[in-house]
């Protein structure tokens, strides 16, 4: 079968359907606007250091995981070493007192008892048990799932209603006792004290069985190994091709055309580009129906990880936790608001980061968009913020790591608009309102497929949910779905 596909974006849930693809018979075209592979999953290097911009933790080390399996289709095992840091994240007050949360449940039990004895400590050792049961049933895979295996995952039902319904933030305002504790725990997963407690736990879990890990090079040494496969399989990817219209016959997905005025014409399209590009401005709107106007009308204008401020210091750093958050003893303004809490990441247990006795340090700051977006229209007004933060964030790691400020040899500052620039995705994912990943898409409208239009489909987190296991598998899912149509 010679059917054509023309995919939009090189992200990772582009190249994974452009590998499955080619692997079953298609022959395929990826148009990435960029000069790199990957999309969001990407690095950059700056005077011998490289900074990171995207995983924190990639599932699928274990040989014969779900997750392992795609990656070995698509490239990225054997190849890329798994590293493992010994804490998920340590988190500190300016008084000195820590948690830390250890990959080791053992040790982590072992810690909360002694730091927080009494009725806190008989919670956590429940919440530590609890995810001794998660292990080896990573939730996340039911994004990957047959409809049988899904079924499966009901035993896990006691664990999901007991803690499903706490956000990390919830937990600790109606759970914890102790005020350290209060308001550190909100802070154990990536410094979001609005995500699910469940997801926390989930992940925990994985990084007890080494399931999740880091590959060494990280988030472009990941998107390459996967650029490298796909051109291994036949596919051509073309860099720095802006694709500005989806060309649409009779009502069916017929080509793109690209910035430059040239057109290419194919059997089928796929989108790995922003949604609300693709929907209204690729395609006019005119296949938006009534859930997929309510859901971009309302953008998300409150970005997480919107602020990557990232260092490289002529310092050892290998003794440090590779994650901590830092509890200011007096809340300080930076960029667009108070915050009483820096979430810093230390990159010195993949060497290849940074020279050999230096490293890599990243603050990650969540941010407004429109306030960015603001500011950008007046270049010397950007340029001064970026530098005023910048300042900011090392002053408060200098109190952490003395010295600090007269070691740091290369500063980087990237915003929103420095992620839009690049890869042309403004806002986040939306989240639905419900329990389980599954109707975090229905709740939203979201789907692969458009209404009206044929031969034509989504993937990645603005065809169904974020995250680079899920939107990797659903590269997958899109060749099913059009093998299926072909009645393959």
């Amino acid at each position: 079968m010679d059917k054509r596909i023309a995919i939009i974006g090189g992200g990772i849930g582009g190249m994974a359907a452009g590998c499955f693809a080619q692997m079953n018979g298609y022959s395929s075209e990826i148009f990435e606007m960029h000069s790199v592979p990957g999309g969001v999953c990407t690095a950059w290097k700056r005077q011998g250091y490289t900074f990171d911009g995207c995983i924190h933790h990639l599932p699928g080390f274990i040989p014969g995981s779900k997750y392992y399996n795609l990656w070995v289709d698509l490239g990225i095992m054997p190849g890329l070493d798994p590293l493992y840091a010994d804490e998920l994240v340590q988190v500190e007050s300016a008084g000195g007192r820590k948690l830390t949360v250890y990959t080791d449940l053992d040790m982590l039990a072992d810690h909360l008892v002694l730091e927080f004895p009494g009725p806190d400590s008989t919670l956590l050792t429940s919440w530590v048990m609890a995810m001794r049961s998660f292990a080896g049933s990573d939730i996340t895979e039911m994004a990957l799932d047959s409809g049988w295996e899904k079924a499966m995952m009901l035993k896990r039902v006691p664990d999901l209603l007991k803690w499903g319904k706490y956000t990390l933030a919830g937990f600790a305002e109606r759970r914890l006792t102790d005020p350290f504790l209060r308001k550190a725990f909100p802070s154990i997963l990536y410094n979001t004290p609005s995500n699910p407690l469940i997801l926390q736990m989930n992940l925990l879990a994985a990084c007890s069985t080494r399931e999740y890990g880091w590959p060494a090079g990280g988030s472009l040494a990941f998107a390459r190994a996967m650029e490298r496969r796909y051109k291994e399989l036949g596919g051509e990817l073309h860099y720095r091709a802006r694709v500005e219209k989806v060309l649409v016959e009779n009502d069916r997905a017929a080509g793109v055309r690209l910035e430059d005025g040239t057109e290419h014409k194919c059997d089928i399209v796929i989108s790995n580009a922003y949604g609300k590009t693709t929907i209204f401005d690729m395609l006019d709107g005119k296949y938006a129906g009534k859930s997929l106007r309510r859901y971009y009308s309302r953008p998300v204008d409150d970005i997480g990880m919107g602020i990557h401020v990232s260092l490289g210091v002529d310092r050892d750093l290998a003794g440090e936790p590779h994650a901590l958050v830092l509890l200011l003893d007096e809340p300080m303004k930076i960029a667009d608001r108070v915050r009483d809490r820096l979430a810093v990441d230390i990159y010195s247990f993949d060497p290849s980061m940074a020279p050999p006795g230096k490293s890599v340090v990243k603050v990650v700051l969540p941010t407004s968009y429109s306030y960015w977006k603001d500011l950008c229209n007046d270049r010397e007004r950007y340029d001064s913020e970026k530098q005023r933060l910048a300042v900011d964030v090392v002053e408060v790691l200098d109190a952490r790591f003395p010295g600090l400020k007269q070691q740091v040899e290369v500063l980087d500052v990237a915003t929103p608009m420095t992620t839009e620039r690049y890869t042309g995705i403004a806002t986040t994912f939306k989240m639905g309102g419900g329990l389980l990943l599954r109707s975090q898409v229905t709740s939203n409208g979201v789907s692969m497929t458009l209404p009206g239009l044929e031969d034509f489909y989504m993937v990645g987190q603005w065809g169904g949910l974020p995250g680079i296991g899920i939107v990797a598998g659903m590269g997958r899912q899109v060749i099913e779905k059009v093998k299926a149509k072909d009645g393959r």
